[in-house]
């Protein structure tokens, strides 16, 4: 099942993707699924981030590859950061290159999984039960500022650099998706989450011994090698096998 959040004329709505409509659904999309009876073409409305997440937990270096091209070994642990929700943009909008502070801005395609209900300390043979389902992100980085400031929060949290989309989708199997980015339509990443160094139970389990995940939160998973500058005026997808393709397009902020 494909949950979306979207707009029309009479406002904000989640719903349910069926081909090419969308059946409006009641209130959030955690529990049961109460439909409203109303039913939209999807070329007729506008896809949203799927999710506003209290937080996004992002794990860095999780595809060995990746780990290597940033200079370093891979680590034994999840390493762990943070995104503020303000960074959630959803399909179609717009990324915001900061150019008066920063010089290079990368892509990083992820696997974005999306938690169903709180929960804490939960072990990796039940993180199944407390997912609602995955989507596609890019976790965008100013990977000049990264390096100067040595963590980074300020690199990776500037408004528009989390594009989540374009809908979630609940039926998909993270263990072994096929993951690209493409740059205008070049190829940049590709991989699969079959690389992945901590997996999706794991990583569910690691987060939530640290913190309580709540109902809409966001983990991302890590991104393969290939990443790379993005410039104002560039077109950046990341596609994620039986989940679909997220497309946002650079602009300037300034």
């Amino acid at each position: 099942m494909r949950i979306a959040r979207f707009s029309t004329d009479e406002g904000m709505s989640f719903g349910v993707v069926e081909e090419n409509t969308i059946a409006a659904v009641a209130a959030h999309p955690f529990g049961e699924l109460t439909f409203t009876g109303q039913r939209f073409p999807l070329a007729d409305v506008r896809l949203l981030a799927p999710i506003l997440p209290s937080k996004i937990i992002a794990i860095g270096k999780n595809y060995a590859d990746h780990a290597r091209e940033m200079g370093g070994e891979p680590p034994a642990e999840p390493v762990i950061f943070a995104k503020p929700s303000t960074a959630v943009i959803g399909p179609g909008e717009a990324i915001a290159y900061p150019d008066r502070l920063s010089e290079r801005v990368d892509h990083e395609g992820e696997l974005a999984v999306v938690i169903g209900r709180m929960c804490r300390e939960v072990p990796a043979a039940r993180a199944a039960d407390v997912i609602l389902g995955y989507t596609c992100a890019n976790d965008v980085t100013a990977r000049d500022l990264q390096k100067k400031d040595g963590q980074w929060t300020r690199a990776k949290g500037f408004d528009t650099f989390c594009p989540l989309g374009p809908w979630i989708e609940t039926e998909a199997d993270p263990s072994d998706l096929a993951i690209s980015t493409t740059v205008n339509g070049e190829v940049r990443q590709e991989a699969r989450t079959s690389l992945l160094l901590h997996d999706v139970p794991s990583l569910v389990e690691y987060v939530s011994q640290v913190m309580t995940l709540l109902p809409g939160d966001v983990i991302l998973t890590g991104t393969p090698a290939g990443v790379g500058p993005l410039q104002v005026g560039d077109e950046v997808t990341v596609t994620i096998e039986s989940i679909g393709a997220l497309t946002n397009r650079v602009v300037t902020r300034d």
